[in-house]
């Protein structure tokens, strides 16, 4: 995870299948502290489906889902 300014960081789980995304995605979401955005950059479509359904189980808020041609980006605010 990489912190690109003050409560925004970016986490690339490229190349990655599952359950390796979502496990990182869990496991920095963790870190974080309330507010603070996450976006993830992975290019595996059954993650997408995985990541966003564990983050509204743990109440935390999608922002925006973006499909760029197989490569996907998810902002999500704890």
């Amino acid at each position: 995870m990489i912190q690109k300014r003050d409560g925004f960081y970016v986490l690339d789980v490229k190349g990655y299948v599952c359950p390796h995304p979502q496990l990182y995605v869990i496991k920095s979401l963790k870190e974080l502290q309330p507010g603070n955005i996450l976006e993830i950059v992975h290019d595996n479509p059954s993650s997408n489906d995985t990541i966003a359904l564990i983050c509204k189980k743990k109440g935390y808020t999608i922002l925006e889902t973006i499909d760029n041609s197989g490569v996907f980006k998810l902002k999500i605010q704890k």
